[in-house]
């Protein structure tokens, strides 16, 4: 694909411009402050009160406000009934696992999911009848159609990224928070006091699970079914790791086992499992370093080695037909 050369200069600044402007954003969040402990106290507090209203009965009232306090996006949404229904379900179930539990997050979602295509479309034919005037119009509808269709699907991709990165974030954090369990319930803690102790020593180490926890701890005083409250806790973060301690809680709570015997067997057979990934990790290195090291590294030492043997011959040669 040929562009035009005079305009060079301004797709340059345009991209030049572009960069700065994230890294601006980028420097912005990094120096701003962050206090995970307030914002994890924040939602428990939501939850709370839900629960409370839950069970006081005002359901209703909370209903009738917040429908007097709906944007005119979810009120469209409801018209074309995109909030309803199985997908809408799973679709709330994705947010909470990526962390995003707030009341208007299935709004905000599925508002983007419409929106983006739309945006996507603008922005595309902007940067092509004005930056790229010259290209032929049918290279023209093919980027549109790709501008469309890749930020059309950035909230879907961003989804399911931010919910690998805290289910790889709890899988690491929670062998630690088991052995925190293990010392708790030995000390005499019921295990409400116990997951509300720990969600509070491990909030500035491990944030994420400490929110899970705490919720769970909420859940656990107001929820009339403890069983529902453990899981919650799994359906949440939907890890088999987290499944089987829930599980485990769940059949302490039914049978009467002791508690710590069975988050000390838990604890061990993660910190063993965690081992053994690293162990097969390391196992795998050479294999992968095999690719890298045929493309960038044996063609440099060719040419060391080769090098001036190379160069000797073509002088001898060059030489002797003079």
């Amino acid at each position: 694909m040929n562009f035009p050369t005079s305009l060079d200069e301004n797709v340059i600044a345009a991209i030049a411009g572009i960069l700065v402007f994230i890294t601006v954003i980028i420097f912005a969040q990094a120096l701003l402050p962050h206090d995970p402990m307030a914002e994890r106290l924040r939602s428990h507090k939501k939850r709370r009160d839900a629960l409370r209203g839950e069970m006081l009965g005002g359901g209703a009232v909370n209903n009738a406000r917040r429908a007097a306090q709906i944007s005119w996006v979810k009120g469209w949404l409801d018209k074309l009934k995109l909030l309803r229904g199985e997908e809408a379900r799973k679709t709330s179930e994705q947010l909470s696992q990526a962390g995003w539990r707030s009341r208007d997050a299935l709004v905000i979602y599925v508002g983007l999911r419409l929106a983006m295509p739309f945006i996507g479309g603008i922005v595309t034919f902007v940067l092509l009848w004005i930056l790229w005037p010259d290209v032929p119009a049918m290279k023209k509808l093919m980027i549109l159609l790709l501008g469309v269709i890749g930020i059309g699907f950035s909230p879907v991709f961003g989804l399911k990224q931010a919910i690998k990165k805290r289910a790889k974030n709890l899988t690491k954090q929670l062998p630690d928070a088991l052995d925190l369990l293990v010392i708790c319930t030995e000390a005499g803690l019921s295990l409400d006091a116990a997951i509300t102790r720990v969600g509070r020593e491990m909030g500035f180490a491990a944030p994420h699970l400490a929110d899970e926890l705490g919720l769970t701890a909420v859940e656990l005083g107001f929820l009339p079914n403890r069983r529902q409250a453990l899981m919650n806790l799994a359906k949440r973060t939907n890890l088999p790791a987290i499944r089987g301690v829930t599980n485990t809680l769940i059949q302490t709570e039914r049978y009467g086992t002791p508690l710590a015997h069975s988050l000390r067997v838990l604890s061990t057979e993660f910190r063993e499992e965690r081992m053994l990934k690293a162990e097969e990790k390391a196992h795998k290195l050479p294999a992968i370093l095999t690719v890298p090291m045929i493309v960038f590294i044996l063609p440099c030492l060719f040419v060391v080695l080769l090098g001036p043997a190379i160069i000797q011959v073509v002088a001898t040669f060059g030489t002797g037909g003079k």
